[in-house]
C-alpha cells in the first residue's frame, strides 16, 4: 500500500521511541520488535468498534510502521495542572475499562523468549486478558476534558484488570514515594485519588483488595525487569536507569508498605 508524503512534523518522544512523525492525518513510527504485535492487537480492537485507539494502516516506503493519528489534547512532560485534577481520573478509569472490556476474547501471539528477562508474573485466580499496559498521561488523548484515546502500544501484551489498572494509578494517582512525585502532584490525597479510579473502573471487575494486591504484585517486579531491559535493551531503558529508576522502584515499595492499610480503609 502507498501512503502520501508531506511535510513531517515531530511528535514528542517517549520514554523509549524516538523518530516518531505525523504526516497529514497519519503517524509514522520506526518499526520493531513489537509492531507485528501491535499490529495485530489494534486490529482487533478496530474489528469490535474500539475508537480510543489508533488503526495499524501498513508500512511506508522508508520501512515505518503507518498509523492513524488522534486528534486531541495530550498531557505534557512534567504533567499538566489540568491533567493532574481529581475530576480527571475517573474519566482514565473508564477508558482503561472500556479497552479491557474490547480486549476480551483477544489472544496475543506468543512473545520470543529473551535469555534473562523476568517473566511477569500475573495475579492468581483472575482471566488474563491483553491491554495496552503503558496509560500514562503522555500516552492519553482528550477531547471535551474527558479521556477519550491511547497512543503508543508498544507494550501491549497479557495482564489482567486489576493489574493494568494498579498499573495505570501508578501514572495517574499517583503511587509512589512523595520525594519521587512531581511539583503537580505534591500534597494529593492519594487514598481518595486511588478511590475515584477504582469507583470510575467499576468495583463489579476488581475489587478494592484485588487492587491494593495487585499495585503490591506489580511494584515488586519492576526493579528486576527496569534492570534487565536497562542492561539488555539499552537507549531509553538504560538512561532511565541512569537517571536512578530503580531507586524510585525501591522507595515505592518501601512506601507502600507503610500506607497501604490507610488506603485499604479508604478504599
Amino acid at each position: 500500500m502507498t501512503f502520501p508524503e508531506g511535510p513531517e512534523v515531530a511528535l514528542p518522544a517517549g520514554d523509549v521511541t524516538v523518530g516518531v512523525v505525523r504526516i497529514g492525518d497519519t503517524v509514522r513510527r520506526p518499526r520493531q520488535e513489537s509492531s507485528d504485535r501491535v499490529a495485530g492487537y489494534l486490529r482487533h480492537l478496530a474489528a469490535v468498534g474500539f475508537d480510543g485507539a489508533p488503526r495499524y494502516l501498513g508500512v511506508d516506503a522508508q520501512g515505518r510502521d503507518v498509523l492513524t493519528f488522534l486528534a486531541g489534547e495530550v498531557p505534557g512532560s512534567p504533567v499538566d495542572a489540568w491533567a493532574a485534577a481529581d475530576e480527571v481520573l475517573p474519566g482514565v478509569a473508564r477508558l482503561v475499562r472500556r479497552l479491557h472490556d474490547a480486549s476480551e476474547g483477544y489472544v496475543a501471539p506468543p512473545r520470543p523468549r529473551q535469555p534473562g528477562r523476568p517473566e511477569p508474573v500475573l495475579p492468581d485466580g483472575q482471566a488474563p486478558i491483553v491491554a495496552q499496559r503503558d496509560v500514562t498521561p503522555q500516552n492519553t488523548v482528550f477531547r471535551n476534558d474527558e479521556a477519550w484515546g491511547l497512543i503508543d502500544f508498544d507494550l501491549c501484551d497479557w495482564t489482567t484488570r486489576s493489574l493494568d489498572l494498579a498499573n495505570t494509578a501508578t501514572h495517574w494517582v499517583p503511587l509512589g514515594d512523595p520525594l519521587d512525585r512531581a511539583p503537580v502532584h505534591q500534597g494529593v490525597d492519594v487514598a481518595t485519588r486511588l478511590r475515584l479510579m477504582l469507583d470510575g473502573y467499576g468495583r463489579d471487575e476488581v475489587t478494592a483488595d484485588q487492587l491494593l494486591n495487585a499495585c503490591e504484585l506489580r511494584f515488586a517486579g519492576s526493579y528486576d525487569a527496569m534492570r534487565w531491559a536497562a542492561a539488555s535493551l539499552g537507549g531509553g531503558w538504560a538512561r532511565m536507569w541512569e537517571e536512578g529508576i530503580g531507586e524510585v522502584i525501591q522507595r515505592r515499595l518501601v512506601w507502600f508498605a507503610s500506607v497501604r492499610d490507610d488506603l485499604a480503609r479508604v478504599l
